[in-house]
This record gives C-alpha cells, sequence and structure tokens, in this order.
C-alpha cells in the first residue's frame, strides 16, 4: 500500500491498530513521523475535530485540520465534513495530563497531507496511475482523494468514453477506484479515468451477433438510441418509442462493424428501474501510460487519448 494513500485505505490495517492502540504507540509514531487514521468523531463549536482512539481522544486543532484553513484558501466545509469518516494525521504531542487524567494528544491532518505533497504528489507525472477515493460529486465532475486528503478533480467528460449526464451514473462517494494523472498545473492536479477501461476492441470482445444483452439507455435521438453496453462501448438501436435517458434496456445485436466502430442495436424491453453504479473492469491497473488508441486499427476514424 502507497504509504500517502487516500484516506480510509490504512485505518483497517494491523499497523495502524497497533499504532493507536496505545499511548506508547502514539509516541512511538511522533518520534517516527508516521501517518496514521482514526474516524473523526465531532467537529466542536471552534471546528477543531476530535478523534477517538478508544483509550482516549484526540485533537486536531482547526488550523491543522486540513491544508489551506491557515490561509484562508480552504473553506472550514473541508473540517466539517470530516466527520465520521477516518482522517489521516501525524502525532504532534501524546502525552500523560499533568493532573492524572486523559492523556493529552494533538494531532496534525495538514502536516500529513504536507507529507504527502512532498514526497509523494509533487512527483506525479501525466499518465501515471494512482489510487484514488471518490469524495463527493458535482454535475461538472467527480472529486477524489489521491493521497491524505488531498483532492483532484476528474471532469465528466474524462470518466468512461461512453457519456454521462452526471457522474453519479459511474461513482458513489466512498468509492475505491483506478485514475490516471491527467494534468498538473500550479499545484492543481486533474483526473482522467477512461483510458483504464479498455478500448473499443478490447470492450467490443465480449459481444457477439446474435446475443441479446443488458443495456443503459444513454442518449435519445430521432435516429434512434445510444445504448451503453459498457462504460467504454455504446452501439446505436433503431427508433422506438417510450425510451428514456438512464433507463435499464435488453438489446439484441444486430451487427458489429469494427471498421466503422460501431454496433447496431434493436430494443427488445425496456425496465422501469434504473441502473446502480457497477464495478470497473480495468485493463490497465499500474504504471504510466504515454497514450491509449480506443479505436480498433481497422477503422479509419482514429482516437487516441494522449498524456
Amino acid at each position: 500500500m502507497n504509504e500517502y494513500c487516500p484516506e480510509g485505505y490504512r485505518i483497517t490495517t494491523d499497523t495502524n491498530k497497533i499504532y493507536t492502540q496505545s499511548l506508547f504507540g502514539l509516541q512511538k509514531a511522533k518520534l517516527e513521523n508516521k501517518i496514521l487514521e482514526a474516524t473523526a468523531v465531532l467537529c466542536d463549536l471552534e471546528h477543531n475535530l476530535i478523534v477517538d482512539f478508544g483509550f482516549a481522544k484526540g485533537l486536531i486543532p482547526r488550523e491543522e485540520a486540513a491544508l489551506g484553513i491557515k490561509e484562508g484558501t480552504v473553506r472550514d466545509i473541508a473540517v466539517i465534513s470530516r466527520v465520521n469518516h477516518p482522517v489521516c494525521f501525524v502525532v504532534e504531542q501524546a502525552e500523560e495530563s499533568d493532573d492524572g487524567g486523559k492523556p493529552v494528544i494533538i494531532l496534525s491532518r495538514a502536516k500529513a497531507q504536507e507529507l504527502a505533497w512532498k514526497n509523494y504528489i509533487n512527483a506525479l507525472v501525466p499518465g501515471y496511475i494512482t489510487d484514488a477515493k471518490i469524495t463527493h460529486l458535482e454535475s461538472f465532475g467527480a472529486f477524489a482523494d489521491i493521497g491524505c486528503g488531498n483532492i483532484a478533480l476528474m471532469p465528466i467528460d474524462c470518466i468512461s468514453v461512453s457519456r454521462i449526464e452526471h457522474p453519479r451514473e459511474r461513482f458513489t462517494p466512498g468509492d475505491r477506484i483506478r485514475a490516471v494523472i491527467k494534468s498538473v498545473i500550479n499545484g492543481r492536479i486533474t483526473l482522467t479515468h477512461k483510458e483504464l477501461l479498455g478500448t473499443w476492441e478490447e470492450n467490443a470482445a465480449d459481444f457477439f451477433v446474435g446475443q441479446t444483452v443488458p443495456g443503459i439507455a444513454r442518449y435519445v435521438e430521432s435516429y434512434g438510441t445510444f445504448i451503453e453496453l459498457t462504460p467504454n462501448l455504446s452501439g446505436l438501436s433503431e427508433p422506438s418509442d417510450g425510451i428514456l435517458s438512464g433507463q435499464k434496456v435488453s438489446v439484441y445485436i444486430k451487427s458489429i462493424i469494427p471498421e466503422k466502430m460501431k454496433i447496431k442495436l434493436c430494443v427488445i424491453e425496456t425496465f422501469e428501474q434504473r441502473p446502480k453504479p457497477q464495478p470497473f473492469k480495468y485493463f490497465i491497473e499500474n504504471g504510466i501510460i504515454e497514450q491509449m488508441e480506443y479505436s480498433p486499427q481497422s477503422c479509419a476514424k482514429k482516437i487516441v487519448f494522449k498524456f
């Protein structure tokens, strides 16, 4: 596991449990500058985060709860929204109290994030494949944690080749995915995802003429409906009444034409329920991608994604 992984990846590991189950473990983590995780159980009136270790509680002061809070470049929603979620931190102070009460445990999430930037994120280059965890969704894209709570944007058109109306059609907050670094500009990271989901030929290889298969209606036009067979593969059905965008359908495969990058379909049945996001099939999971040629070799129209 990457030392600077997204928040939530390390909280259940044996190493994290060993360090966080005792005051001695936290003191050892302080000496080693170790990044740990615990669940934030409260954000108090001053917007300090409280985490629970079981034997004691730890305090993450507001200005240490996220990079940019101290400078005013990040809003307090970045702190408030961490309640009930794992948060990473380094230990600033872990001592017995002078009056014999609960130990005094002071933590910093911002310094853990800073370590991730310095030792991992700053070295990322376009095309590099990394872990990411979806944090929240907007109409224009998905935001994902790429390390210790540091957030990057994945624009909606980078999520898959098959077009969608909203990222919720692919992702749910909390999803653990693989992503590709698309760009690094002035400290802002942009992600892409579709390059990992396979070429037209790799996706089409799972389908055969004469099959009837499930699909999702994505765009309804007067000349037919674009049906998603996989996130990176769509076909065109004949015009049919009553089909709605986002609707689950079953379709008959009439023809597969690689040289034109086309699949002709016929809608057999429509369903009331809307499909939930499904796990992704990744054709590439590690390394660095320089480019990905989506279109078949035999196709005159070339679609190439470059980094």
